[in-house]
């Protein structure tokens, strides 16, 4: 039991004049009751209660007690309501990959703007590694493995790059049985600049050792979104990480191959940089608000995929 709360119990009993009156207005059984008060007593070395068959009695001791009990449990109530009453204010700036940002960042962004009505958030969705510091970012979410720096990082969960085609296209092709099989298949490419990708796989049996299969891309975009619109309608072969395409493979519009080859799973982090000034307050709360809410999303589905 809680110090806490046997003080608050023994309040009862003074004010009730009886074990049993205590335990009736508290709802609680009477040897829990005596036990309470047991330990106050055990604690301070002093009798707080006269006991007879007849009557119960609040010794001297337990006049000094009730008084100084009393004075903590009320500080203590006000310090929780003002924490209760505490409001969250400021602004927040965050980033995520476009896809990431748009299926997984801007829901905990709304509940976070429902649950602290007087913060802001400005939201930057970029496929790109935004420098916190240079432009001015106090959040963002990576999908790599981290460098050391100064910022701070903690893991909320890891994805895998998985190789993706639509049952319509395999129809047509022959499923890859290994990696270079991909050479004489019909690629699409996230890499807007040529129309080739060196596309990793470890090797099987699996091992650490890492072989990249140069592709010839049908089709590059700079858009995870478009790219993988293009797979479902059977354009050709595409290379996602496992959130973007979660919904399509549960619903089977996109079928998961070479998965014996995968490399190993992505981390994922909310990498921000030490706080100063007006906003920590609302930064601070940001991050408390989201980490919970992105580790549970990765367990779910991670669970998902175990199925």
């Amino acid at each position: 039991m809680d110090r806490l709360d046997a003080m608050s119990i023994f309040l009862a009993v003074v004010d009730e004049g009886s074990l049993a009156g205590a335990a009736r207005r508290l709802g609680c059984s009477p040897a829990s009751v005596t036990r309470a008060v047991a330990r106050l007593e055990s604690i301070s070395g002093e009798r707080l209660l006269e006991r007879t068959t007849r009557r119960l009695a609040v010794s001297e001791a337990g006049v000094r007690h009730a008084s100084v009990y009393r004075v903590m449990l009320a500080e203590l109530a006000q310090l929780d309501e003002r924490l209760r009453n505490d409001v969250v204010s400021g602004s927040v700036v965050i980033t995520a990959p476009e896809l990431f940002g748009r299926l997984n960042v801007m829901p905990i962004v709304e509940s976070f703007l429902a649950a602290h009505p007087q913060t802001e958030v400005r939201s930057l969705f970029l496929n790109r590694m935004v420098d916190l510091v240079g432009e001015g970012v106090d959040v963002a979410v990576r999908l790599a493995t981290l460098p050391d720096s100064s910022l701070t990082a903690v893991k909320i969960g890891e994805v895998r790059r998985l190789t993706c085609a639509a049952p319509r296209y395999l129809a047509e092709f022959p499923r890859p049985e290994q990696p270079a099989d991909l050479m004489s298949h019909l690629c699409i490419g996230l890499n807007e600049a040529g129309a080739q990708e060196l596309w990793p796989y470890r090797e099987h049996p699996p091992g650490r050792r890492i072989r990249s299969v140069r592709v010839a891309c049908r089709l590059a975009t700079n858009s995870a979104g478009a790219a993988i619109d293009a797979a479902v309608r059977g354009l050709g072969i595409v290379r996602p990480l496992s959130y973007q395409v979660e919904k399509q493979i549960s619903q089977g519009s996109l079928v998961s191959l070479l998965e014996a080859y995968e490399p190993e799973p992505v981390p994922v982090s909310l990498v921000f940089r030490p706080q100063g000034g007006g906003n920590c307050g609302a930064v601070r709360a940001f991050i408390e608000h989201a980490v919970p809410r992105l580790r549970e999303l990765f367990r779910a589905s991670q669970h998902k995929a175990s199925r």
